[in-house]
């Protein structure tokens, strides 16, 4: 437990200053054909003051933890601003605040185990998979975990605490069929410590079955037919749709670098079906897979929506760009490690569910196609976007059809949501990713299936 009352140090504070203690803590654990490739621990901590006079930062971080550190980092960041603000003065800025105290962990209520543990788990999912699926080529099985540990105390107000796990296996399998390589990877976890998201190897059996299928049906696959097609994005694809390729355009930083998002506020942007938000903590009653109660600037966070039935609403903000822009603060204000300064950053981002049955959509297309699953992706800030597609099937008459190769997909994505027609009414949640901006934050992606049209590379 890293909590640890910062209230004392307040007294230190001389001009608007965000004091942060905070420890990551992972665990990579890699089994490749049953040999141990990977398996390491690593805990990075530390302190960090961010301080901010007549517009000008002053920031300061030092890996050791100790009143006497915390004293000198504060000074130091402060007079960091005072050497900026000798050079360039802004004039004092008065930021916006919305302070809040709240404490938020979630520390498992069970015993902990410890590193064997998880070695002994994922070998015993090897093992059934070796004994069940003789044919592969290759298969590997990973473990990783991330514990966020945070104490947060600002000069506006806010003091918070939070513990924020997550704990994801990866599965990745392989067959060579006539000299072509095929591969296939499951994810399986979900928010919490590794002993609250698994408990039983045999729980991952059958999604290691599905993999398997479609593994199978791949090796059997044809290429797609390259051109715009009628295309079901399902659900996870949707909230890779809705994160790359939406929701960096309106991060209200990139909006001031030129993002294509500035000049479409309050137009519309995206088929009347289409309603995106950036969720704080909670969606429908539930804990969202990336909580964020208070940001690392002190705002308690709330919910910002991006798109409301196609229309461009607003933007993701920190202190600085909601002044700028003279919008109200969201809490998208966020840093990975003690040593980075917050940026504005995504936390829970999702496309609402609709009214469509997953089954009536596949029956609406004659001829085209519906993508499961993205392996990696791009998107610039006019929502221009490329996704590679690992798990997809022919759409014939209504029904599936063969499996198709990797290929990929690619368009404006504005232009996509334009093009939407249905949504379905399931919502699927995903934090098995790490989303890189500057430097790598763990985030929430979300949404329904969607009917679409898209452009899809062929042979």
């Amino acid at each position: 437990m890293l909590k640890k009352d910062l209230t004392p140090f307040k007294k230190f504070f001389k001009e608007y200053t965000e004091l942060r203690v905070q420890e990551n803590r992972t665990t990579n654990i890699s089994l490749v054909n049953g040999d141990i490739m990977g398996n390491a621990t690593t805990v990075t901590s530390g302190i960090s003051a961010r301080v901010n006079k007549n517009g000008n930062w002053g920031f300061a971080s030092n890996p050791v933890i100790s009143d006497e550190a915390i004293e000198k980092i504060i000074i130091s960041a402060t007079q960091n601003a005072d050497f900026l603000g000798e050079k360039q003065s802004k004039g004092k800025i008065e930021f916006a605040s919305r302070p809040h105290s709240s404490e938020n962990e979630f520390y498992t209520k069970k015993e902990n185990i410890d590193q064997k543990a998880k070695i002994d788990f994922i070998k015993k999912i090897d093992s059934y998979i070796v004994e069940k699926y003789s044919d592969l080529s290759s298969r590997t099985v990973i473990v990783s975990d991330l514990e966020m540990e945070k104490n947060t105390i600002t000069s506006d107000g806010s003091n918070s605490y939070s513990m924020i796990p997550k704990a994801f296996v990866y599965v990745i399998i392989n067959k060579t069929v006539n000299d072509e390589n095929s591969e296939i990877f499951k994810v399986f976890g979900d928010k919490g410590q590794f002993e609250d998201v698994f408990s039983d190897p045999k729980e991952l059996f059958p999604g290691i079955d599905e993999a398997y299928g479609r593994l199978i049906d791949k090796t059997e696959g044809v290429f797609a037919d390259a051109g715009m097609k009628n295309v079901i994005l399902d659900a996870k694809l949707a909230g890779i749709l809705a994160h790359e390729a939406i929701g960096h355009t309106t991060e209200a930083d990139l909006v001031q670098g030129g993002s294509v998002a500035g000049d479409y506020l309050n137009q519309e942007v995206a088929s009347p079906l289409i309603s995106l938000v950036d969720f704080a903590h909670t969606y429908d009653g539930n804990t969202c897979p990336v909580p964020v109660y208070i940001d690392d600037e002190g705002v308690k966070a709330e919910d910002q929506v991006i798109i409301d039935k196609g229309i461009l609403k607003g933007y993701m903000h920190n202190k600085e760009t909601a002044l700028y822009f003279k919008h109200e603060l969201t809490g998208n204000a966020r840093a990975f490690e003690f040593s980075d300064e917050p940026l504005v950053r995504m936390r829970n981002t999702a496309i609402l569910p609709g009214t469509s049955k997953l089954e009536d959509m596949i029956a609406s297309i004659d001829d085209g196609y519906y993508l499961i699953q993205s392996s990696n992706g791009q998107a610039d800030s006019t929502s221009e976007f490329m996704f590679g597609i690992v798990i997809g099937y022919e759409i014939k008459n209504g029904k599936l059809g063969k499996a198709i190769k990797d290929t990929t997909i690619s368009g404006i994505a504005f232009d996509v949501l334009k093009s939407v027609t249905m949504v379905s009414d399931d919502m699927v949640w995903d934090c098995s990713g790490m989303c890189g901006k500057k430097q790598p934050i763990p985030v929430g992606m979300g949404g329904p299936a969607i009917k679409c049209k898209v452009n899809i590379g062929g042979k």
